[in-house]
Protein backbone atom coordinates (compact mmCIF):
# COMPACT_ATOMS: atom_id res chain seq x y z
CA UNK A 1 0.00 0.00 0.00
CA UNK A 2 1.59 3.34 -1.04
CA UNK A 3 2.35 5.74 1.78
CA UNK A 4 0.30 8.92 1.93
CA UNK A 5 2.21 12.09 1.09
CA UNK A 6 2.30 14.63 3.94
CA UNK A 7 -0.03 17.60 3.69
CA UNK A 8 1.19 21.18 3.54
CA UNK A 9 1.79 22.91 6.90
CA UNK A 10 -1.08 25.22 7.88
CA UNK A 11 -0.76 28.92 8.67
CA UNK A 12 -1.32 29.25 12.42
CA UNK A 13 -1.51 32.41 14.56
CA UNK A 14 1.60 33.03 16.66
CA UNK A 15 3.46 30.05 15.14
CA UNK A 16 6.08 29.94 12.39
CA UNK A 17 6.58 26.74 10.39
CA UNK A 18 10.09 25.22 10.55
CA UNK A 19 10.06 21.68 9.11
CA UNK A 20 8.12 18.40 8.99
CA UNK A 21 8.61 15.94 11.85
CA UNK A 22 6.68 12.92 10.63
CA UNK A 23 3.65 11.56 8.86
CA UNK A 24 1.40 8.71 9.91
CA UNK A 25 -1.73 7.06 8.61
CA UNK A 26 -4.04 9.54 10.34
CA UNK A 27 -2.15 12.82 10.73
CA UNK A 28 0.97 14.84 9.98
CA UNK A 29 3.30 16.38 12.57
CA UNK A 30 5.26 19.57 11.95
CA UNK A 31 7.81 21.56 13.94
CA UNK A 32 6.81 25.19 14.53
CA UNK A 33 8.41 28.03 16.43
CA UNK A 34 6.07 29.67 18.91
CA UNK A 35 6.44 33.45 19.17
CA UNK A 36 5.14 34.02 22.71
CA UNK A 37 6.42 32.40 24.82
CA UNK A 38 9.34 31.62 22.51
CA UNK A 39 9.85 27.86 22.13
CA UNK A 40 9.66 25.02 19.60
CA UNK A 41 6.41 23.08 19.51
CA UNK A 42 5.09 20.03 17.66
CA UNK A 43 1.84 20.57 15.76
CA UNK A 44 -0.26 17.55 14.84
CA UNK A 45 -2.63 18.23 11.92
CA UNK A 46 -5.28 16.20 10.15
CA UNK A 47 -4.90 16.16 6.34
CA UNK A 48 -7.16 18.62 4.50
CA UNK A 49 -9.13 15.86 2.75
CA UNK A 50 -10.08 14.00 5.94
CA UNK A 51 -13.79 14.14 6.67
CA UNK A 52 -14.14 10.70 8.29
CA UNK A 53 -16.20 11.09 11.52
CA UNK A 54 -14.16 8.32 13.20
CA UNK A 55 -10.88 10.14 12.57
CA UNK A 56 -12.33 13.46 13.73
CA UNK A 57 -13.61 11.70 16.85
CA UNK A 58 -10.16 10.21 17.50
CA UNK A 59 -8.48 13.57 16.99
CA UNK A 60 -10.85 15.36 19.38
CA UNK A 61 -10.42 12.59 21.93
CA UNK A 62 -6.64 12.84 21.79
CA UNK A 63 -6.75 16.58 22.50
CA UNK A 64 -9.18 16.08 25.38
CA UNK A 65 -7.33 13.08 26.88
CA UNK A 66 -4.01 14.92 26.81
CA UNK A 67 -5.67 17.94 28.43
CA UNK A 68 -6.79 15.64 31.26
CA UNK A 69 -3.44 13.90 31.69
CA UNK A 70 -0.62 16.13 30.47
CA UNK A 71 0.21 17.36 33.97
CA UNK A 72 1.71 13.90 34.52
CA UNK A 73 5.53 14.06 34.21
CA UNK A 74 5.60 11.01 31.91
CA UNK A 75 2.84 12.08 29.51
CA UNK A 76 3.46 14.53 26.67
CA UNK A 77 2.11 18.04 27.34
CA UNK A 78 -0.57 19.63 25.16
CA UNK A 79 -0.64 23.43 24.90
CA UNK A 80 -3.67 24.21 22.74
CA UNK A 81 -5.88 22.96 19.91
CA UNK A 82 -8.00 24.58 17.25
CA UNK A 83 -8.89 24.75 13.56
CA UNK A 84 -6.54 26.26 10.98
CA UNK A 85 -7.55 28.87 8.40
CA UNK A 86 -8.05 26.12 5.81
CA UNK A 87 -10.34 24.13 8.11
CA UNK A 88 -7.93 21.50 9.50
CA UNK A 89 -8.03 20.50 13.18
CA UNK A 90 -4.65 20.76 14.90
CA UNK A 91 -3.08 20.11 18.31
CA UNK A 92 -0.07 22.05 19.61
CA UNK A 93 2.10 19.88 21.85
CA UNK A 94 5.43 19.79 23.61
CA UNK A 95 8.26 19.17 21.13
CA UNK A 96 10.21 16.03 22.01
CA UNK A 97 13.37 15.71 19.90
CA UNK A 98 13.89 12.00 20.62
CA UNK A 99 11.96 8.73 20.40
CA UNK A 100 12.46 5.04 21.13
CA UNK A 101 11.04 4.17 17.70
CA UNK A 102 14.31 2.79 16.28
CA UNK A 103 16.82 3.17 19.09
CA UNK A 104 16.19 -0.30 20.54
CA UNK A 105 16.87 -1.87 17.12
CA UNK A 106 20.28 -0.26 16.64
CA UNK A 107 21.49 0.09 20.22
CA UNK A 108 21.79 -2.22 23.22
CA UNK A 109 19.89 -0.18 25.79
CA UNK A 110 21.15 -0.74 29.35
CA UNK A 111 18.90 -2.81 31.61
CA UNK A 112 18.87 -0.06 34.24
CA UNK A 113 17.53 2.47 31.72
CA UNK A 114 14.88 0.09 30.43
CA UNK A 115 13.68 -0.61 33.99
CA UNK A 116 13.39 3.13 34.63
CA UNK A 117 11.41 3.65 31.41
CA UNK A 118 9.11 0.76 32.31
CA UNK A 119 8.33 2.17 35.77
CA UNK A 120 7.65 5.65 34.35
CA UNK A 121 5.33 4.30 31.64
CA UNK A 122 3.52 2.17 34.23
CA UNK A 123 2.85 5.33 36.23
CA UNK A 124 1.58 7.12 33.11
CA UNK A 125 -0.80 4.26 32.24
CA UNK A 126 -2.01 3.90 35.84
CA UNK A 127 -2.88 7.61 35.84
CA UNK A 128 -4.81 7.23 32.59
CA UNK A 129 -6.66 4.18 33.92
CA UNK A 130 -7.45 6.03 37.14
CA UNK A 131 -9.09 8.72 34.99
CA UNK A 132 -11.15 6.03 33.22
CA UNK A 133 -9.07 6.06 30.02
CA UNK A 134 -7.00 3.49 28.15
CA UNK A 135 -4.26 4.24 25.61
CA UNK A 136 -4.66 1.20 23.32
CA UNK A 137 -1.43 1.70 21.38
CA UNK A 138 1.48 1.28 23.80
CA UNK A 139 4.69 0.59 21.83
CA UNK A 140 8.27 1.90 21.60
CA UNK A 141 7.54 4.52 18.92
CA UNK A 142 4.91 6.12 21.16
CA UNK A 143 7.49 6.77 23.87
CA UNK A 144 9.13 10.10 23.10
CA UNK A 145 12.14 11.68 24.79
CA UNK A 146 12.00 15.29 25.98
CA UNK A 147 14.77 17.87 25.71
CA UNK A 148 15.71 16.89 29.29
CA UNK A 149 16.09 13.22 28.32
CA UNK A 150 12.92 12.06 30.09
CA UNK A 151 10.63 9.48 28.43
CA UNK A 152 7.00 10.49 27.94
CA UNK A 153 4.01 8.58 26.62
CA UNK A 154 2.43 10.10 23.50
CA UNK A 155 -0.16 9.44 20.78
CA UNK A 156 -3.47 8.94 22.56
CA UNK A 157 -5.19 9.08 19.16
CA UNK A 158 -6.98 5.75 19.50
CA UNK A 159 -7.55 5.95 23.26
CA UNK A 160 -10.94 5.07 24.66
CA UNK A 161 -13.04 5.06 27.79
CA UNK A 162 -12.94 2.10 30.15
CA UNK A 163 -16.69 2.43 30.69
CA UNK A 164 -17.66 2.94 27.05
CA UNK A 165 -16.93 -0.37 25.36
CA UNK A 166 -19.27 -1.68 22.72
CA UNK A 167 -19.62 -3.21 19.28
CA UNK A 168 -19.17 0.21 17.68
CA UNK A 169 -15.67 0.65 19.13
CA UNK A 170 -13.17 1.37 16.39
CA UNK A 171 -10.51 -1.35 16.47
CA UNK A 172 -7.02 -0.07 15.72
CA UNK A 173 -3.84 -1.72 16.87
CA UNK A 174 -0.13 -2.16 16.36
CA UNK A 175 -0.05 -5.95 16.09
CA UNK A 176 3.49 -6.71 17.41
CA UNK A 177 2.65 -5.17 20.81
CA UNK A 178 -1.04 -6.16 21.02
CA UNK A 179 -2.34 -8.68 23.55
CA UNK A 180 -3.73 -12.04 22.36
CA UNK A 181 -7.33 -11.06 23.17
CA UNK A 182 -6.95 -7.81 21.17
CA UNK A 183 -5.42 -9.62 18.20
CA UNK A 184 -8.33 -12.08 18.34
CA UNK A 185 -10.70 -9.05 18.32
CA UNK A 186 -12.31 -10.16 21.57
CA UNK A 187 -11.81 -6.67 23.00
CA UNK A 188 -10.65 -3.26 21.78
CA UNK A 189 -8.60 -2.79 24.95
CA UNK A 190 -8.65 -3.26 28.72
CA UNK A 191 -6.33 -2.63 31.66
CA UNK A 192 -5.07 -6.21 31.27
CA UNK A 193 -4.27 -5.72 27.58
CA UNK A 194 -2.41 -2.49 28.43
CA UNK A 195 -0.28 -4.42 30.94
CA UNK A 196 0.53 -6.93 28.19
CA UNK A 197 1.46 -4.16 25.72
CA UNK A 198 3.73 -2.44 28.24
CA UNK A 199 5.36 -5.79 28.99
CA UNK A 200 5.88 -6.36 25.25
CA UNK A 201 7.35 -2.86 24.95
CA UNK A 202 9.84 -3.42 27.79
CA UNK A 203 10.71 -6.78 26.21
CA UNK A 204 11.38 -5.07 22.86
CA UNK A 205 13.67 -2.45 24.40
CA UNK A 206 15.78 -5.24 25.88
CA UNK A 207 15.65 -7.77 23.04
CA UNK A 208 16.11 -5.36 20.12
CA UNK A 209 12.94 -6.63 18.43
CA UNK A 210 9.27 -7.19 19.24
CA UNK A 211 8.50 -10.39 21.23
CA UNK A 212 7.16 -12.52 18.38
CA UNK A 213 9.22 -11.10 15.55
CA UNK A 214 11.60 -13.37 13.64
CA UNK A 215 14.84 -12.27 12.06
CA UNK A 216 14.25 -14.16 8.81
CA UNK A 217 12.84 -12.12 5.95
CA UNK A 218 9.23 -12.79 4.99
CA UNK A 219 8.35 -14.17 8.43
CA UNK A 220 6.78 -11.09 10.00
CA UNK A 221 3.61 -10.34 8.09
CA UNK A 222 0.63 -9.06 10.05
CA UNK A 223 -1.12 -12.42 9.83
CA UNK A 224 1.98 -14.41 10.85
CA UNK A 225 2.43 -12.19 13.90
CA UNK A 226 -1.25 -12.58 14.79
CA UNK A 227 -0.96 -16.37 14.81
CA UNK A 228 2.16 -16.35 16.98
CA UNK A 229 0.68 -13.91 19.48
CA UNK A 230 -2.54 -15.96 19.68
CA UNK A 231 -0.39 -18.91 20.83
CA UNK A 232 1.59 -16.57 23.10
CA UNK A 233 4.32 -18.37 25.00
CA UNK A 234 7.01 -16.30 26.70
CA UNK A 235 10.54 -16.79 25.39
CA UNK A 236 13.42 -15.59 27.56
CA UNK A 237 15.41 -12.61 26.29
CA UNK A 238 18.83 -13.79 25.13
CA UNK A 239 20.87 -11.26 27.09
CA UNK A 240 23.13 -12.35 29.91
CA UNK A 241 22.66 -9.05 31.75
CA UNK A 242 18.85 -9.44 32.01
CA UNK A 243 18.30 -10.88 35.53
CA UNK A 244 16.00 -13.90 36.01
CA UNK A 245 13.73 -11.79 38.22
CA UNK A 246 13.05 -9.43 35.29
CA UNK A 247 12.38 -12.38 32.95
CA UNK A 248 9.82 -13.63 35.48
CA UNK A 249 8.13 -10.19 35.77
CA UNK A 250 7.83 -9.90 31.98
CA UNK A 251 6.52 -13.47 31.68
CA UNK A 252 3.75 -12.59 34.15
CA UNK A 253 2.88 -9.33 32.39
CA UNK A 254 2.71 -11.15 29.04
CA UNK A 255 0.73 -14.18 30.20
CA UNK A 256 -1.73 -15.44 27.56
CA UNK A 257 -4.49 -15.50 30.18
CA UNK A 258 -5.43 -11.90 31.16
CA UNK A 259 -6.37 -13.07 34.67
CA UNK A 260 -2.80 -14.27 35.26
CA UNK A 261 -1.23 -10.89 34.51
CA UNK A 262 -0.64 -8.07 36.97
CA UNK A 263 -3.98 -6.64 38.02
CA UNK A 264 -2.97 -3.07 37.18
CA UNK A 265 -0.27 -0.99 35.58
CA UNK A 266 0.68 0.11 39.08
CA UNK A 267 1.25 -3.51 40.19
CA UNK A 268 3.44 -4.06 37.12
CA UNK A 269 5.41 -0.91 37.91
CA UNK A 270 5.92 -2.02 41.51
CA UNK A 271 7.22 -5.40 40.27
CA UNK A 272 9.75 -3.57 38.08
CA UNK A 273 10.75 -1.45 41.08
CA UNK A 274 11.34 -4.65 43.07
CA UNK A 275 13.74 -5.84 40.35
CA UNK A 276 15.59 -2.52 40.58
CA UNK A 277 15.98 -2.89 44.34
CA UNK A 278 17.04 -6.54 44.05
CA UNK A 279 19.78 -5.68 41.55
CA UNK A 280 21.10 -2.78 43.65
CA UNK A 281 19.56 0.02 41.58
CA UNK A 282 17.68 2.99 43.01
CA UNK A 283 13.95 2.53 42.51
CA UNK A 284 12.46 4.92 39.96
CA UNK A 285 9.54 6.89 41.45
CA UNK A 286 6.17 5.49 40.40
CA UNK A 287 4.14 8.63 39.68
CA UNK A 288 0.50 7.71 40.29
CA UNK A 289 -2.53 9.73 41.44
CA UNK A 290 -3.10 10.14 45.16
CA UNK A 291 -6.11 8.33 46.60
CA UNK A 292 -8.09 11.56 46.97
CA UNK A 293 -7.27 12.73 43.44
CA UNK A 294 -10.18 12.93 41.03
CA UNK A 295 -10.14 13.68 37.28
CA UNK A 296 -11.68 16.83 35.88
CA UNK A 297 -15.44 16.91 36.28
CA UNK A 298 -15.99 17.22 32.53
CA UNK A 299 -15.51 13.75 31.04
CA UNK A 300 -13.96 13.09 27.63
CA UNK A 301 -16.65 12.65 24.98
CA UNK A 302 -15.33 9.88 22.73
CA UNK A 303 -18.36 10.14 20.44
CA UNK A 304 -17.68 13.77 19.48
CA UNK A 305 -16.67 13.94 15.82
CA UNK A 306 -17.39 17.61 15.24
CA UNK A 307 -14.89 20.29 14.33
CA UNK A 308 -14.10 22.13 17.56
CA UNK A 309 -11.87 24.98 18.60
CA UNK A 310 -11.26 28.55 17.51
CA UNK A 311 -11.12 28.86 13.73
CA UNK A 312 -9.19 31.52 11.84
CA UNK A 313 -11.65 33.36 9.61
CA UNK A 314 -8.93 34.42 7.17
CA UNK A 315 -5.24 34.02 6.44
CA UNK A 316 -3.10 36.97 7.51
CA UNK A 317 -1.25 38.63 4.63
CA UNK A 318 1.56 41.16 4.70
CA UNK A 319 0.17 44.68 4.38
CA UNK A 320 1.01 48.15 5.56
CA UNK A 321 3.39 48.39 8.48
CA UNK A 322 1.55 48.47 11.82
CA UNK A 323 2.43 51.43 14.04
CA UNK A 324 2.75 50.90 17.77
CA UNK A 325 0.49 53.00 19.94
CA UNK A 326 2.95 54.76 22.28
CA UNK A 327 0.61 54.85 25.26
CA UNK A 328 -1.71 52.45 27.03
CA UNK A 329 -1.97 48.64 26.89
CA UNK A 330 -2.89 48.79 23.19
CA UNK A 331 0.74 49.68 22.52
CA UNK A 332 1.76 46.20 23.68
CA UNK A 333 -0.82 44.26 21.64
CA UNK A 334 0.63 41.30 19.75
CA UNK A 335 0.17 41.10 15.98
CA UNK A 336 -2.72 38.61 16.08
CA UNK A 337 -4.64 40.97 18.39
CA UNK A 338 -3.97 44.25 16.58
CA UNK A 339 -6.38 43.69 13.70
CA UNK A 340 -9.24 43.34 16.18
CA UNK A 341 -8.21 46.02 18.66
CA UNK A 342 -7.11 48.76 16.28
CA UNK A 343 -8.31 48.38 12.68
CA UNK A 344 -6.97 50.96 10.23
CA UNK A 345 -9.28 52.27 7.52
CA UNK A 346 -7.85 51.78 4.04
CA UNK A 347 -8.65 55.28 2.72
CA UNK A 348 -6.87 57.16 5.55
CA UNK A 349 -3.39 56.16 4.36
CA UNK A 350 -3.27 58.57 1.36
CA UNK A 351 -3.43 61.94 3.19
CA UNK A 352 -0.28 61.42 5.35
CA UNK A 353 1.77 60.66 2.25
CA UNK A 354 0.50 63.81 0.45
CA UNK A 355 1.33 66.01 3.45
CA UNK A 356 4.78 64.44 3.81
CA UNK A 357 5.57 65.03 0.12
CA UNK A 358 4.48 68.68 0.33
CA UNK A 359 6.69 69.21 3.38
CA UNK A 360 9.74 67.78 1.62
CA UNK A 361 9.21 70.01 -1.47
CA UNK A 362 8.79 73.15 0.67
CA UNK A 363 11.90 72.40 2.71
CA UNK A 364 13.92 71.88 -0.46
CA UNK A 365 12.83 75.23 -1.89
CA UNK A 366 13.84 77.05 1.31
CA UNK A 367 17.33 75.47 1.27
CA UNK A 368 17.92 76.39 -2.39
CA UNK A 369 16.83 80.03 -1.76
CA UNK A 370 19.21 80.29 1.18
CA UNK A 371 22.14 79.06 -0.89
CA UNK A 372 21.48 81.69 -3.59
CA UNK A 373 21.20 84.44 -0.96
CA UNK A 374 24.61 83.59 0.55
CA UNK A 375 26.29 83.42 -2.84
CA UNK A 376 27.02 79.70 -2.67
CA UNK A 377 24.94 79.19 -5.79
CA UNK A 378 25.08 81.70 -8.68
Amino acid sequence: MPQRLPSSPPILPGLAYIRPLGSGGFADVFLYGQDMPRRDVAVKVLPSDVRDPDLLRMFNAEADVLAHLSAHPSIVTVYQAGISADGRPYIVMEFCPGSLAQRYRVERIPVAEVLSIGVRMAGALESAHHAGLIHRDVKPSNILVTTFGAPVLADFGISSSLVRQGADEMLAMSVPWSAPEVVAEQTAGTVASEVWSLGATVYSLLAGQSPFERREKGQNSREQLRRRIARASYTDISRADVPPALQSVLATAMSRDPAQRYASARAFGEALQAVQTETGLAATPLEVPAAEWAPAARAVDFADGTLRGPARSRIERDGARKLRNPSGMAGYARDEDTDIAAPVAGGSRVLPWVLASATVVTAGAVVVAALFATGVLR
